[in-house]
């Protein structure tokens, strides 16, 4: 009772932490003169930018939480605590890597190379276990390679794929909480509670981000949000040992990744076209997974857009919870 109670607490605490946060940093943000422009809308108006600096907050507030039972009352969530400041790390590092993309354009090679540096913490605590269990391939054990190789492999895959999936309101905050809340349940079921201390605490901060970032959006999480998330969702999966349920969560932004990879990235011309209060998708074809929806559509909005793909994430969610009851 005690442990349940601690793990709401995390929740709790990471979704207040954003929720008051927000309000705060979305004027100064454009005060600042850091904002996009929502192209998606009529007049391209000018919306608050790198609210994952936020999201990160918020879940640093939940993971502070936390490390603060965990040391002072261990009964209470029985978490590995190296390993969690481990996570913390990783995150807060891969977030400053998108904060640093957001003033400062990288070049795509060195974005994609980058959270490798970022997984450093998971790896010199040797998270998660060598053995894993793929489908068809049954039990592998992968030793040494799996620290060294699999852990920076995955995180960078992640960050990155998630970061290529965005650009619509709700769009980011919502497939990562819809990602998320499918790995509570995993977590839960395998007893894994380290993992699913990262996973609530992303949750909260996730919950509170998507009120700002829904249609119409008054904030975009940007790179910094984008890179967060993803690493949050390779982190929780290499702690929990879920593997196969991290692939099928990630799906969608795999699909993504390959359309895009076969248009060679495009770096216009993604977001489809406006018409008529609908997004439509180009007579060239579509570019990624978002264009598909348009075009299989036939022209949608851009909140149903969003609803969607969450759908199709929920629809993955859904199959990576069968595989753990």
């Amino acid at each position: 009772m005690l442990g349940t109670a601690s793990m709401l607490l995390v929740l709790a605490a990471s979704l207040v932490t954003a929720w008051l946060i927000f309000p705060l940093a979305i004027p100064r943000l454009l005060r600042a003169g850091i904002y996009g422009r929502d192209v998606h809308k009529p007049g391209q108006p000018e919306v608050a930018e790198m609210g994952g600096v936020v999201t990160a907050a918020g879940f640093c507030g939940g993971m502070l939480l936390a490390v603060g039972l965990d040391t002072f009352l261990p009964s209470f969530l029985g978490v590995d605590l190296v390993k969690l400041l481990a996570a913390l790390s990783l995150v807060l590092a891969t977030a400053l890597i998108g904060i640093f993309d957001d003033l400062v354009i990288v070049r795509q090679s060195a974005k994609a190379a980058l959270p490798l540096l970022a997984s450093l913490p998971l790896v010199a605590v040797k998270a998660g276990h060598s053995v894993m269990t793929l489908p068809l391939l049954g039990r592998i054990e992968l030793g040494i390679l799996y620290p060294l190789v699999l852990v920076p492999l995955g995180v960078t895959g992640a960050a990155n794929a998630f970061n290529m999936l965005a650009g619509f309101n709700g769009l980011e905050a919502g497939l990562g909480l819809v990602a998320t809340g499918a790995l509570v349940v995993v977590a839960w079921q395998t007893g894994s509670t380290t993992a699913l201390v990262v996973l609530l605490a992303a949750m909260g901060a996730l919950a509170a981000t998507l009120r700002f970032n829904w249609y119409p959006a008054k904030v975009f999480i940007g790179d910094a949000g984008t890179y967060g998330i993803g690493a949050i969702l390779a982190c929780a999966v290499i702690l929990g040992n879920f593997e196969t349920a991290g692939v099928l969560v990630i799906a969608p932004h795999a699909l993504d990744f390959l359309l895009k990879a076969k248009n060679r990235f495009p770096s216009t011309g993604w977001w489809g076209e406006y018409r008529d209060g609908k997004l439509c998708c180009p007579a060239s074809g579509p570019v990624g997974l978002p264009q598909v929806v348009m075009k299989l559509t036939g022209g949608i909005s851009e909140r149903n857009l969003t609803l969607v793909l969450m759908g199709f994430e929920g629809v993955c969610g859904a199959g990576a919870i069968m595989l753990y009851i």
